[in-house]
């Protein structure tokens, strides 16, 4: 079945209904990553599990799509984009939703193996890095590559960097990483080419919660630096399933 394009409305630019196999369907905004499109995807996603559609199985936002897993017995994909186009045309776009977490992070440079190259290569000091990241309330893009993973923006402009030329092999959990506009939290054990400037000691995936997953995608994240000597104890209460974040319900710093 061939992709569909939707009418322009004030918050649908260019909508694109992808078909992806026989139990997928993308819902694509725009062809660019920013707030907007980012608001308009978590919008539609809001509505769908709002109306309980039967036949959709799983929503899985992204930077600047919705892909929808459906049951093809149950719900038809004509029947499903039928669905799609009124939600689509009345969809109204919050970029202020979301919860907001304060997550503890350390930048002592034990921690933060790239903490001194990113300052060199941005003509910062170290302590202007730390300053400049941690002053950024950050929008949780999309989450995925490892569970619990989080894709946040956006990076102040004079952090930006590629990513490395030589990816790691080994990234410990926590590790706060920074790539292009993007900043992140390895949630596990990975291979990984982005910059390590700090680390949490909290575990934004952790198998004891009822639920997992601590961030979702439209969640803010506003880092709050501790000493080493805080981290490490946070990180004794986290070992020990005792250290609890809990959210608010708004944003309480800019964003750049």
């Amino acid at each position: 079945m061939p992709d569909t394009d939707v009418k322009n409305t004030p918050t649908t630019h260019a909508t694109r209904l992808l078909p992806c196999g026989d139990t997928g369907l993308c819902v694509e905004f725009g062809d660019g990553v920013d707030r907007r499109v980012s608001a308009q995807v978590l919008a539609l996603a809001d509505k769908l599990e709002a109306a309980r559609v039967p036949g959709i199985v799983e929503l899985v936002p992204t930077f600047r799509s919705l892909m929808i897993h459906y049951d093809p017995g149950v719900l038809p994909q004509v029947e499903l984009k039928a669905k799609l186009v009124p939600l689509l045309a009345d969809l109204h776009a919050a970029e202020g939703s979301g919860r907001l977490w304060h997550v503890p992070a350390c930048y002592d440079p034990s921690l933060a193996p790239d903490l001194l190259e990113v300052a060199s290569r941005t003509g910062l000091t170290p302590d202007q890095v730390v300053q400049r990241h941690s002053a950024v309330t950050y929008h949780v893009y999309m989450v995925g590559f490892l569970p619990g993973y989080p894709y946040m923006g956006d990076l102040p402009a004079e952090l930006r960097l590629p990513r490395r030329e030589n990816p790691r092999t080994k990234v410990p959990p926590g590790s706060i990483a920074i790539a292009t506009a993007m900043t992140a939290v390895y949630t596990l054990e990975s291979p990984g080419g982005w910059h390590l400037i700090g680390r949490t000691p909290a575990r934004l995936w952790d198998l004891r919660r009822d639920r997992p997953v601590l961030l979702r995608a439209g969640d803010k994240v506003a880092f709050q630096p501790v000493s080493l000597a805080q981290y490490e104890a946070l990180f004794a209460q986290a070992e020990a399933g005792a250290l609890r974040l809990e959210p608010q319900d708004r944003p309480d710093r800019g964003t750049p």
